[in-house]
């Protein structure tokens, strides 16, 4: 059992707090400006659920005290990166990205490809989206700065043998192995190298232009067209980064998009105004958390261990701002800016980056939907949490869309063999529901497909319609109520089909007669896939209550323009596309359409 400390115990000052399970591991780590405050809060009534997991599974408690807030932050981050504790916001991916590396902390440095932790001693550039990318660039940069690329084991073996490899010959080395170039030399090609991939593009080329002409008016021609060539080379490589402002700004810009449980982060690194890198990773949400603090911390371990530009751009305002500013500030040793961008270049950048991480998000989903032997797990292990007689073949998902109780409307989307099929899918709109009553719709939308479904059964195979099999799970998009109203239905009807209720909020599953919820483990390739048919079912029936909506809106405006019936309706929508583009025609468009004294009419009716 956990032994609660005291709050008389727990010091009533900055620092960082563990919790320990039965083993001893650390499970969980925080910050906080006051332990005693946030430490007892753990013991109180009313935790969230994730939170209450975390304190069901610990087994001690134990506290570092620090002289600021500031010291605290710190600390949680590399209590954090020393023990990986399970109920942590994680990176899932954060160490897949390739980096270009320089190992400074050799004596002749390495300009490498690298990924995984990274080191000390060696200076880092990027991330990049893919490996080919930097290789190409440093292809090309070779000839400009001929540093070496070898492993150490071939640069000792040459050394020995006093002969150059293959990549001295064809000028993309200057051969420290042998000796061929001195020590400083080789250094400020270490330096230009590094300055380049930090963005500072003219730089390199003003330098490599100096001693061109220098070369060209000693009448050394030869050498004036190797730096011609030279800067060439940068040149084509400086195409590869992407210009996005006008001014040689330094940022880094942060977005992200997901759900409950999972989040894709996409961050954008700009140096001199150009793109030098990007990185995305999806992060579990393992922790009650909310958008805001999610930021925060995402912010923590993207700059623990990496020096931040002087302008941090995020999406949405992270929370403990300040105290978040101050930790960049003493990391950087200048002042950093945090703040989401609000107008102009880097707000229109801003956007991009959120739709690419929305992309990322739908990527990742669709990774594991994609994936057969994913799929045949999350099925089998859907059987096993539900205690299934076998695996759901054929599982439909029901959610109800309405808007103050008008345009009701359900859905039934289909996944086989965890698959969507999008030609199976259906949609009900209300017909029996007055205003707001989301039990009652889903009665009916429950109700209405098996009672089809009985009708078609007993018919010949080939007179069976749409609603002709079966599905082998249903899941309700809701909790116990919108559950018990589907078990009616079934029950009225005498059928045994299983049936579950998935809750939004906290991705909880219902099973009929059970008052508490069954807790599906949050890595559980069942939980993902019950995810997925759920907010398939959501997204079908929110598309089809806004495209009734539209066109209720659409119709009670119209309908009161003299000379404009069913046709012509059909004829504006066809043309326009929505009630907005309709209203923002001017009077010559609609008479392309209608009538002159039925346009001029309309125009009115729109802009009374």
């Amino acid at each position: 059992m956990f032994e609660r400390p005291k709050p008389s115990e727990i010091p009533d000052k900055p620092g960082a707090y563990l919790f320990r399970d039965k083993n001893g591991k650390v499970i969980y780590t925080g910050k906080a400006k006051s332990l005693r405050s946030r430490v007892s809060s753990y013991f109180g009534v009313g935790l969230h659920p994730r939170t209450q997991t975390m304190v069901d599974h610990a087994r001690s408690v134990e506290w570092i005290i620090t002289e600021s807030e500031v010291a605290a932050l710190m600390l949680e981050y590399s209590l954090i990166k020393k023990h990986r504790p399970r109920f942590n916001v994680k990176l899932v991916d954060d160490k897949s990205y390739p980096y270009l590396a320089i190992t400074r902390s050799h004596e002749w440095p390495r300009a490498q490809v690298m990924r995984g932790k990274k080191r000390k001693g060696n200076q880092y550039f990027g991330p990049y989206a893919h490996t080919y990318a930097i290789r190409k660039t440093l292809d090309q940069l070779l000839r400009t700065f001929p540093i070496r690329t070898c492993s150490n084991a071939m640069f000792e073996r040459q050394k020995a043998q006093d002969r150059p490899c293959l990549l001295y010959h064809i000028e993309k080395c200057s051969g420290p192995c042998i000796g061929a170039v001195p020590a400083d030399e080789y250094q400020d090609m270490v330096d230009g190298l590094a300055s380049f991939l930090e963005g500072d593009t003219e730089g390199v080329l003003s330098d490599l232009q100096d001693q061109m002409w220098a070369a060209s008016n000693r009448q050394e021609f030869e050498l004036a067209a190797r730096h011609r060539d030279r800067i060439e080379d940068v040149r084509r490589a400086m195409l590869r980064q992407e210009v996005v402002t006008e001014r040689k700004e330094n940022f880094d810009l942060i977005s992200f998009h997901g759900d409950e449980l999972e989040s894709a982060f996409q961050i954008l690194y700009v140096r001199q105004g150009r793109v030098v890198g990007r990185k995305g990773t999806v992060v579990d949400r393992v922790e009650e958390l909310t958008d805001n603090e999610l930021m925060g911390r995402v912010i923590r371990e993207l700059y623990g261990e990496a020096e931040p530009p002087r302008e941090v751009l995020v999406s949405i305002e992270p929370a403990e701002l300040d105290l978040l500013t101050e930790w960049l500030t003493d990391l950087r040793g200048s002042r950093v800016d945090l703040r989401v961008p609000r107008r102009g270049t880097k707000r229109r950048l801003m956007e991009t980056t959120t739709t690419n991480a929305a992309e990322a998000f739908a990527r990742h989903r669709l990774k594991r939907q994609k994936d057969h032997n994913a799929r045949a797990r999350a099925l089998r292990s859907l059987q096993a949490e539900l205690d299934l007689p076998e695996p759901p073949l054929r599982i439909e998902a029901y959610d109800i869309s309405t808007l103050q109780g008008t345009n009701t409307v359900a859905s039934m989307v289909v996944l086989e063999d965890g698959v969507p099929r999008p030609s199976e899918y259906r949609q009900f709109k209300m017909k029996t529901v007055q205003g707001q009553d989301d039990f009652a719709s889903m009665e009916e939308a429950v109700r209405r497909r098996f009672k089809a479904y009985l009708a078609e059964r007993d018919k010949p195979l080939a007179e069976q319609g749409k609603f002709s099999y079966p599905p082998s799970l249903i899941v309700i998009d809701g909790g116990p109520g919108q559950l018990g109203r589907a078990v009616r239905v079934l029950d009225e009807l005498d059928l045994e089909i299983p049936v579950i209720g998935l809750a939004k909020k906290m991705e909880e599953v219902y099973l009929p007669g059970k008052p508490e919820p069954v807790q599906i483990a949050r890595d559980a390739e069942a939980l993902y896939l019950l995810q997925q048919v759920r907010d398939e079912a959501h997204r079908f029936a929110v598309t089809y209550h806004r495209k009734l909506r539209s066109k209720s809106m659409v119709d009670s405006i119209l309908d009161d323009v003299p000379g404009i019936g069913a046709k012509r309706k059909r004829d504006l929508i066809k043309r326009f596309g929505s009630l907005k583009r309709i209203r923002e025609a001017s009077r010559d468009e609609l008479a392309g359409v209608v009538p002159q004294a039925v346009a001029d009419d309309l125009y009115s009716v729109l802009h009374t």
